[in-house]
């Protein structure tokens, strides 16, 4: 799976650039997800099965994979 470094927000970014950098990272996350789900979509049951996934469990694992929730 691919891995992507974020810019990190600062706490002390306040105000339209702290927006833009929050969205930006908010973007980044998101392509992450749709490319986890994509590439775990991909994979055939066996495979899937070794890794003791479902197909209807690829999208929980995904997002929880990107945002660790």
């Amino acid at each position: 799976m691919a891995h992507v470094a974020f810019d990190t927000v600062h706490q002390g970014d306040t105000g339209f650039a702290g927006w833009i950098a929050e969205r930006r990272a908010a973007f980044a996350k998101w392509r992450l997800f749709r490319k986890t789900l994509a590439e775990l979509g991909s994979l055939p049951d066996g495979i899937l099965a070794d890794l003791n996934l479902s197909r209807a469990s690829i999208r929980a694992t995904a997002y929880q994979a990107v945002y660790g929730a």
